[in-house]
């Protein structure tokens, strides 16, 4: 399995899925031992390749020892290996992690340590992105309350995942352990989602409103789209847009379970969709949830680090660009403009924030901060950016900058030929490398 993973021919969890699948004999106890395993030769690669250099066997087999060591114990693993792998793998438990560098040690490529190092606290912030992520849920405010699905989930069987609410979502349950939400009734029935928190945070930014025309630039699995809807009570019009068909119909079963009736899922065909054009200057909020290198995410997705370099971010760092300065065509006067990514780089952030506001005087920007403040005095942050961190605030690495369009700014801005909003019939797909989908928990 390892092996298939070190290829980087796709993402980790579409080729484990894949191998799962077709080794169906495996039980759940090896299913699960496996999946652990792998995951976790690829959060400390680096350095276990290091430590391997000194092993015997081939190399895949050696970093497949550590992760098994690291996951279900070296006493448990003793009786598989042979003698002088025993011996190896005592002498590589005793290297002081502190006497490798930090690269190594945090296994980082160059280029990100370099990037995470500019960061306050480096090493606390590489440490936590190194760590598991738990399972975020969410209940759907237009069916049920969080307090009452909290007192559920205790007696039911989410009891044994010990779950406790958010400390800042007002929606978020937080669960321990892989439990199998998709099999709750809770979930079949459309009053619980699955969501980091940061994701869910968003939506606070946004500050949806009942009857309002909104649009999710970059409506990916529909995590987002689905909160938006119901904090708008299913009122108004909420536009989910997408380059790829198969992630909004991946989407349209959690629309039918969420009980939503406002929102229309619309295929486009990039940044300068005619439906795109047609809506110029109608939107009271728009979210752009970029897509993005996910650096963010590396607790839930620790091969993207091995996957992304400095060349995929200047491609990305590009169609953010386009796509933000078509999304805030959209923004009627007065209306909001939300720039999110699930990325700790600067130039996915700030940066891009910056160009935008010096590119388009007709917007000014808010204080994110100020304004999750008003919502969440409990959350701690440094404005004019919302910039979560997981060894801070226990969420995947999330950004968000907050825009609105001078209300003095003539709606003259739509043309003639496009006053008509976005027909809503099936359009072709256009190819999925055109706008990834975010890679964070959605």
């Amino acid at each position: 399995m390892l092996g298939e993973v070190l290829q980087w021919a796709q993402p980790a969890d579409a080729i484990l899925s894949l191998w799962l699948r077709a080794n169906p004999k495996l039980g759940g106890r090896d299913r699960g031992e496996i999946s652990e395993a792998v995951y976790d030769v690829l959060r400390h690669l680096r350095r276990y390749r290091r430590l391997a250099e000194t092993g015997v066997g081939s190399a895949a087999r050696r970093l497949a020892v550590l992760g098994l060591a690291a996951t279900i114990g070296q006493e448990r693993l003793a009786e598989a290996l042979q003698p002088d792998e025993n011996e190896w793998l005592s002498y590589a438990a005793k290297i002081d992690p502190a006497t490798l560098s930090r690269e190594v040690r945090h296994s980082m490529p160059d280029w990100l340590a370099q990037r995470l190092g500019d960061h306050d606290e480096p090493e606390s912030l590489m440490q936590a992105l190194n760590k598991p992520a738990p399972l975020d849920l969410r209940a759907n405010p237009l069916k049920v309350e969080r307090d009452a699905l909290l007192a559920v989930l205790r007696e039911g069987p989410g009891a044994r995942y010990a779950p406790e609410p958010m400390p800042y979502s007002p929606w978020g349950i937080r669960v321990a352990g892989h439990p199998p939400v998709n099999r709750w009734p809770q979930f079949e029935n459309g009053s619980l989602e699955v969501q980091d928190e940061g994701s869910q945070l968003l939506s606070l930014l946004v500050a949806p409103r009942r009857g309002e025309m909104i649009i999710d630039f970059c409506a990916g699995a529909g995590g987002k789209t689905l909160l938006l809807g119901a904090l708008m009570r299913s009122t108004g019009r909420l536009y989910a847009f997408d380059v790829s068909a198969a992630r909004l119909a991946r989407a349209k079963p959690r629309f039918a379970r969420s009980g939503l009736s406002n929102v229309v899922p619309v295929v486009i065909e990039g940044e300068n969709d005619t439906r795109v054009k047609r809506l110029a200057g109608k939107a009271q909020r728009v979210l752009v949830d970029a897509p993005c290198s996910g650096i963010g995410t590396l607790r839930r997705n620790p091969d993207l680090k091995w996957r992304q370099h400095p060349e995929s971010l200047v491609e990305l760092t590009d169609l953010q660009h386009r796509i933000l300065k078509s999304a805030a065509r959209c923004v009627a006067p007065g209306g909001r403009l939300v720039y999110a990514t699930c990325s700790l780089l600067e130039e996915e952030n700030s940066k891009q924030a910056e160009r935008f506001l010096a590119e388009h005087p007709d917007f000014e920007r808010l204080d994110a901060a100020a304004l999750l403040a008003q919502r969440v005095p409990n959350l701690a942050l440094n404005g004019p950016y919302m910039q979560l961190r997981p060894d801070r605030h226990g969420t995947d690495g999330f950004f968000a900058a907050v825009f609105e369009r001078k209300k003095a700014v003539a709606r003259s801005a739509a043309q003639p030929d496009e006053a008509a909003e976005p027909s809503t019939e099936p359009t072709p797909a256009a190819p999925e490398s055109a706008a990834p989908a975010e890679a964070g928990q959605d």
